[in-house]
């Protein structure tokens, strides 16, 4: 492979290239950090300040509670107001409450006796005698001490107070963007009043209730205090003709007092909170300090809620700051950092052509030797003097290129054959686990063959075996017939074994599991084995791993395979030897595996292949059946088995059953 021909003007313009995208991209992430940064730390001042707003703009809400206390307080310690209760002198009454009302600007001032009925309204003077339903007057009743806070009294409350505080109080609820649909969809009109009111109980000389003074003013429509919030706390800044401060309260979620605007410059009356704030501030009754769209514009706003006496939020309080100055701000200073990056990136593109220049030279020297390189001569040395320290290490470090392919090249060679041996090794396993599928197909289909051979030859080996046995029992000891009658039993009989043998192989019974514990089925089994004739002379051995798992598998059969494995040990073994008997837990816990080792001598490669074959046996009275068998049984409990062995040595088998059955192999 030729390499291609570096120029200084190639050089040049990938050193200008690399060197640009150098500044670029920390300039803009350096941009982007610094501006995020800056605009974070403004927006959280902007939300302190907003905090720190609506701390102020509660004082003044609590404060004109507090006015309208007072208010009330000094007219309900008048004696003229004492006596002319006492003597229930409306007409006197009436002319007094509605000089204090006009002159504090008030909209209620009503006096009712102990039994809750009206003696006097300042405001509707013809309306009287009628029982008023009040929580602040059964407050001040049940307590004998003024009561003030915020209430909501429905449009008959206000009908009875002035028709014109119901006309105040009336509002179309609008829908607004971005607000949640209001808690009572069919409602066109809000029709009930805010009231910051406050109940004074009237004491005579003898300190006895004798009625009580109360107090309010509706906020519906009422721009009191939300303006001198926006004149105290905001000052009345405008930013592009929008007042930057606002303020608002909400009667739950409708805006009854705002100088938040519409788009045609009205007053929001009656629009609806946003979503995210309703579910905060009056569904969770949690502060509220952030971004939120009010209206038809975004503010940093801050938003607490209202509670009424018994301490259940009947509206929000809200103070915000115009947003919009803010994200002009975050524009500004972007351009700010745009302008500083291009210019930057301009003195760059100039240094980065000077040193192009200084660099290209050396570099076309190093294209003849790297070239000799890439055609396999890595004995070519070379070194650069008066060239720039990065440039002669880059010759350097060429020359020790060369003497590195020179390794790798005998590196990949050596590593060339060690794939191919890993190679090997991998086919050589599939080939095993082609053989394990070969052979369970192998096995389905003998067994098949198997039932129909053992159901054909029964019947008539049946009788063979009766009629054989009625002559045995027919003919006396001295008959010489006798004795191949007795052949024909005993040989009868052993085909008869034979063919319940086939159809044990034929039937595969489906296992009935339940939960056993494996080293307990061992005990039994080494239990049932070791005093029979066969393992006299054999030391059985067990290392069986405490508290592993109960496994469900059909304890009859696993109990089949073991004495199986047991037996075929100790023909194996018929001049003694040593079998050992091993269970534990595998390290990902997902199976157990039982170990039979026998010292006995052991199986041949070729036997190996076919040992859990049907029919395959190198006993003389064997069938042939038992390890295939075997074999069905542990592959129909998912499990697997497998043998390990060397003539002369021995043999060993390996089961492992699994601790528990997937739903997909059910």
């Amino acid at each position: 492979m030729k390499i291609k021909k570096i120029t200084a003007r190639s050089i040049q313009s990938q050193l200008i290239l690399y060197f640009s995208i150098a500044i670029i991209i920390p300039t803009i992430i350096t941009s982007v950090i610094g501006t995020k940064l800056i605009y974070n730390q403004i927006i959280r001042q902007a939300e302190m300040k907003t905090l720190s707003d609506l701390n102020s703009a509660r004082e003044i809400y609590n404060n004109k509670i507090l006015s309208i206390e007072s208010i009330a307080r000094q007219s309900a310690a008048r004696s003229f107001i004492i006596s002319s209760v006492i003597a229930y002198q409306r007409d006197t009454l009436q002319k007094d409450l509605f000089e204090i009302l006009t002159r504090e600007k008030l909209d209620i001032y009503t006096i009712v006796d102990t039994k809750k009925k009206v003696i006097c309204r300042g405001r509707n003077p013809v309306l009287y005698g009628d029982t008023i339903n009040d929580i602040f007057v059964d407050r001040v009743l049940s307590s004998r001490e003024p009561v003030s806070g915020t209430d909501i009294v429905s449009a008959e409350y206000l009908m009875k107070e002035s028709p014109e505080l119901v006309k105040q109080a009336e509002m179309k609820i609008i829908p607004t963007e971005k607000s949640k649909p209001h808690s009572t969809d069919n409602l066109v009109l809000e029709t009930r009043g805010m009231v910051l009111k406050s109940a004074v109980p009237i004491f005579d000389r003898n300190n006895k209730m004798i009625g009580i003074l109360i107090g309010g003013v509706l906020l519906n429509k009422n721009f009191e205090i939300v303006n001198k919030i926006k004149h105290i706390v905001h000052e009345e800044e405008i930013y592009r003709g929008k007042e930057m401060g606002t303020a608002t309260i909400f009667n739950c979620d409708v805006r009854v007092s705002t100088n938040v605007k519409n788009n045609d410059g009205s007053y929001a009356i009656g629009t609806l909170v946003s979503d995210e704030v309703y579910n905060t501030v009056i569904s969770k009754g949690e502060r509220f300090i952030g971004d939120a769209f009010v209206v038809n514009a975004w503010y940093i706003g801050a938003y607490e809620p209202i509670r009424n006496i018994d301490n259940n939020i009947v509206g929000v309080l809200y103070v915000g700051l115009l947003k919009e100055p803010f994200d002009d701000l975050m524009q500004n200073t972007i351009l700010i950092f745009i302008g500083i990056a291009v210019g930057a990136i301009v003195i760059i593109i100039v240094v980065a052509i000077l040193l192009a220049r200084k660099i290209a030279a050396p570099l076309k020297k190093l294209e003849n030797v790297a070239q000799k390189v890439a055609d396999g001569n890595y004995n070519e040395t070379f070194s650069l003097k008066k060239a720039p320290r990065e440039v002669e290490n880059l010759a350097s470090s060429l020359n020790k290129m060369a003497i590195e392919l020179e390794s790798e090249k005998n590196e990949l060679e050596k590593w060339a054959n060690t794939l191919e041996e890993k190679v090997q090794e991998r086919t050589e396993q599939l080939k095993k686990i082609h053989n394990q599928l070969f052979r369970s197909e192998k096995l389905a289909s003998l067994g098949k063959l198997a039932a129909g051979v053992a159901h054909e030859i029964n019947n008539p080996l049946t009788g063979v075996l009766t009629n054989a046995s009625l002559l045995l029992e027919d003919m006396e000891e001295g008959d010489p017939k006798r004795e191949d009658a007795e052949i024909i039993v005993k040989e009868t009989i052993r085909c008869r074994e034979i063919v319940k043998r086939l159809l044990d192989f034929a039937r595969q019974t489906k296992p009935q599991r339940k939960l056993v514990n494996i080293n307990s089925l061992i005990e039994n089994i080494v239990l049932l084995v070791k005093n029979q004739t066969s393992f006299r002379n054999i030391a059985i051995e067990k290392k069986l791993q405490s508290n592993l798992p109960e496994i469900e598998v059909d304890s009859d059969q696993i109990q089949q395979v073991f004495v199986n494995l047991i037996i075929n040990a100790s023909e194996a073994m018929q001049k003694g030897g040593n079998l050992y008997i091993e269970s534990k837990l595998s390290d990902d816990k997902d199976y157990i595996e039982i170990r039979f080792k026998d010292t006995g001598c052991g199986i041949s490669e070729l036997n190996k292949q076919k040992i859990f074959d049907p029919f395959f046996t190198t006993k003389e009275q064997g069938t042939g059946l038992g390890l295939s068998i075997s074999f069905g049984i542990i592959e129909r409990h998912y499990g697997s088995i497998n043998l390990e062995s060397e003539p002369g040595k021995g043999t060993e088998f390996i089961i492992h059953l699994p601790v528990r059955i997937t739903e997909y192999e059910e």
